[in-house]
């Protein structure tokens, strides 16, 4: 029964992050916001679109004035396939997975955030007050068409609503903290022995951005767990003798330090750099199969006009344990790795290499600004272990529309001496 027990367990969290490829194990960070994903989602100094700073750096959202609303859209488009050279035990005579080399056949997944901002001047106060809804991760996979899989199947969402305050304590010193609260959706893999299971978590973020001089900014900030526990994820044995199982995962801390200048050509360059450490080794079942990473961020934005080219590079440590755990969520596997190694598998995203651009345009609208981006990650391959080999490929694109309100409101999208002026 354990053994079983183990297999679902490892297919239901799995996939977290598999058709959501530009993640980072298994987050997205801001790489499908309007702006900031075609500058690969750098945004920890000087975001360029309001839902960066609602789901990155809190201290940003200070640098967001008037009364501003974002709805943005992403679609993320993997390419999958996965070699499976062994069985798989479980308890009894058959195996659960047997050899098999197959493309996944889940769609792409879409992807939605939306925020407003309102600053809060006119109540004397000198900081700015959002709200979001955010994807921070989710995927499907999909390999019922080969029948050595058994049913394979499995997807996860999770969104965001963060609440969000950033404070200008001083005229070079912000700060800022956030709450948000986790909605994840889990299906497990197998028909009649799991379901969409729904839980719920709460997620802080605490944060400061300081003004070196008047062309560079350093941001910084720490991100708790997100820690969900789905209940009765799994049935085995569905009927008189099932036998439920929890599934508990967690996503990981982060801390990250930005930089962003634009003290060249004239002010209409802005260069950041963005570093994040992702603590996995700590983060619920994905301890056993990811080490921490590292993930350093580069992204450019030229104003010429009313637009802004951007462009960016991201270069993310390969997560995968080399020595994964011998269990996952205390469940034992049987035998030997061969169960580990799927689920690495199945949670490959192993490409350190991933390239984005854009163009937004300002007032393309009275009023209502305008983003584009799309981005891509190179092909890696990955053995793991003596049976799973996994490649991977991904492209994403998107979208969004900012409404501004109000005297001030020129927010991160305006020319840099005109932000400057009225911060």
């Amino acid at each position: 029964m354990k053994t079983s027990a183990f297999v679902a367990i490892l297919l239901c969290v799995g996939v977290t992050a598999t058709a959501s490829g530009q993640s980072f194990g298994v987050e997205l960070h801001n790489t499908l916001m309007p702006a900031s994903g075609a500058m690969g989602g750098v945004s920890i100094a000087r975001p360029q679109d309001l839902t960066s700073a609602l789901n990155g750096n809190p201290a940003t959202l200070s640098q967001f004035k008037g009364t501003q609303f974002l709805f943005g859209g992403a679609w993320a488009e993997p390419t999958f396939n996965l070699t499976q050279t062994s069985d798989i035990p479980v308890a009894g005579p058959d195996p659960l997975i047997e050899p098999f080399s197959a493309k996944s056949t889940a769609p792409g997944t879409p992807a939605a955030n939306i925020g407003v901002t309102q600053d809060l001047s006119e109540l004397g106060l000198p900081g700015t007050f959002g709200l979001g809804f955010v994807s921070s991760a989710g995927g499907m996979v999909d390999f019922r068409q080969v029948p050595e899989s058994h049913g394979t199947n499995s997807g996860i969402v999770v969104f965001n609503m963060p609440a969000v305050i950033g404070i200008d304590l001083t005229d070079r010193l912000s700060v800022g903290a956030s709450l948000g609260l986790g909605i994840a959706f889990f299906d497990g893999p197998f028909v009649g022995a799991s379901g969409m299971t729904p839980d719920y978590a709460l997620r802080g973020t605490v944060g400061a951005n300081y003004l070196l001089n008047e062309t560079t900014f350093l941001g910084a900030y720490y991100q708790t767990e997100q820690s969900f526990q789905f209940d009765n994820a799994v049935l085995l044995n569905p009927g008189p003798g099932q036998t439920p199982f929890n599934v508990r995962m967690d996503l990981p801390q982060n801390v990250a330090f930005g930089i962003a200048n634009n003290g060249l050509m004239g002010g209409c360059l802005l260069v950041g750099i963005d570093v994040i450490y992702k603590l996995y080794d700590e983060a619920a079942l994905f301890d056993a199969v990811y080490d921490n990473q590292w993930v350093v961020q580069v992204g450019t934005q030229y104003t010429s006009g009313q637009y802004r080219l951007r462009a960016g590079y991201v270069w993310a440590q390969n997560p995968i344990d080399n020595t994964p755990g011998p269990n996952i969520g205390g469940v034992v596997q049987p035998g030997d790795l061969a169960a580990v190694r799927y689920t690495q598998g199945l949670l490959a995203v192993t490409s350190q290499h991933r390239i984005s651009a854009g163009v937004g345009k300002v007032d393309a609208l009275p009023g209502i600004d305008l983003d584009v981006m799309a981005g891509g990650m190179f092909r890696d391959s990955e053995q793991l272990g003596n049976f799973t080999t996994t490649s991977i490929a991904s492209y994403w694109i998107g979208v969004g529309l900012t409404w501004k309100f109000g005297t001030g409101a020129c927010g991160a999208m305006q020319m840099p001496d005109a932000c400057y002026a009225q911060e």
